[in-house]
């Protein structure tokens, strides 16, 4: 890439420190390094959680997965050297990251308040389960509980069984792309008014719009509320469902009439085309004679026979992947979403880049995550520090 391409990235120049773990911080500044930020992060010298994961082959992928196109750094901040060390650092900042419980950092002398004296500018931004008021401020939270308390697992899975949570981690993932927004929001509100905020996003906020489909229900009558399986959360649109096919599973949804005619004609099933399946309304009154046809046409198709020809006729579908086929998918490779890397920690990985891009610019560069601490001689070097001081400080165990 040019140097004039690069620095056309959007948050050229905006430098971060980044004090987060585990996924829901470490994504929101993975979205800000694949925009062009510089971001600093700080683990301790015995490295994050997610570098210990390696009991299994492919554990540790979180891990290089989050933390590319970053430098990194040691700092034990929980001992007063090294509280120093990162107050220094934070002078230099545009932007402060974290995703510890309300009150840590205040614990640590690292609040936003002592910050804020340190370097007036800063955003102080942070991401945690429930927010810094309310009762639940002080409970612990993962993407478990948090699917849990957010409705999540109540709406998940099949009427007849127990509740069940999404496969991937929703809570933490929407959490630290509500974060990256809200800092890209403070960003141009400090740009037109010096003014620095301090965005904070909570786990629950950010998951609870997600529900929209199954809370509609809840103005009718809310003991009513069941799981729905595959079907639409909020049982109001019919086809929509996971279907059988010869080879796997399929899935269809049909949200006007003109899918529904469509969809009939590539499978030859025109036959359904009556009157008393005419409009939503009759075909949701329908739903499981409907579904049980379908399923017995869609049974004697292949998944790829049907996406060629419900997507010739404009009926939203899709193959239901597993995730060792999204891993080799063709649009996501085509697109430079996903690559493989020979990994020079983790070996040969399949990573990906940010979803965010910009028509007018190609991807940013990639630069794989780095061993710990590997940039610590240059972004110490960066506040004054030499080479007897980082050996001091390794020595006595602050990074």
């Amino acid at each position: 890439m040019d140097i004039a391409a690069k620095a056309a990235l959007p948050l050229q120049g905006v430098r971060v420190l980044d004090l987060t773990r585990i996924y829901s911080g470490p994504y929101c500044t993975f979205l800000m390094a694949m925009a062009g930020a510089e971001i600093i992060k700080v683990e301790s010298p015995a490295g994050e959680h997610l570098r210990m994961r390696k009991a299994r082959a492919g554990a540790s992928l979180p891990f290089p997965m989050l933390n590319a196109n970053k430098r990194h750094v040691t700092i034990d901040f929980k001992k007063p050297r090294g509280r120093e060390l990162l107050l220094q650092l934070a002078q230099k900042v545009d932007v402060l990251v974290e995703n510890f419980r309300p009150g840590v950092m205040d614990k640590l002398g690292l609040g936003r308040d002592v910050l804020r004296k340190t370097n007036p500018s800063l955003i102080y931004a942070s991401t945690n389960g429930f927010g810094s008021t309310g009762p639940y401020r002080d409970y612990a939270a993962m993407d478990l509980t948090i699917q849990a308390l957010g409705g999540v697992m109540d709406s998940t899975g099949f009427a007849e069984s127990p509740p069940v949570k999404a496969g991937p981690a929703v809570g933490d993932f929407f959490a630290g792309t509500h974060l990256f927004g809200a800092i890209v929001a403070a960003l141009l509100h400090r740009e037109r008014t010096g003014e620095a905020l301090s965005p904070e996003v909570s786990m629950l906020e950010a998951v609870y719009p997600t529900n929209c489909s199954s809370l509609a229900m809840t103005m009718g009558d809310p003991s009513s509320i069941r799981r729905t399986g595959n079907r639409h959360g909020g049982l109001n649109q019919c086809p929509y469902n996971v279907y059988p096919a010869a080879d796997g599973y399929f899935a269809i949804i049909c949200i006007n009439d003109r899918h529904w005619r469509s969809l009939l004609k590539a499978i030859g099933r025109e036959d359904l085309d009556q009157t008393r399946f005419a409009t939503i309304p009759d075909r949701v009154a329908n739903m499981d004679y409907i579904d049980g046809e379908l399923s017995r046409t869609t049974a004697t198709m292949t998944r790829a026979e049907m996406t060629d020809k419900l997507n010739a006729v404009g009926v939203p579908c899709g193959a239901v992947q597993s995730l060792a086929e999204l891993i080799d998918d063709p649009q996501l490779h085509a697109t430079g979403m996903l690559r493989e890397f020979d990994h020079p920690e983790f070996g040969k990985l399949v990573l990906s880049h940010s979803a965010l891009t910009f028509r007018d610019h190609p991807r940013s560069e990639y630069r794989p995550s780095g061993a710990l601490g590997r940039d610590n001689k240059d972004v110490f070097g960066e506040i004054g520090l030499g080479d007897k001081d980082l050996a001091d400080l390794q020595g006595a165990g602050i990074i």
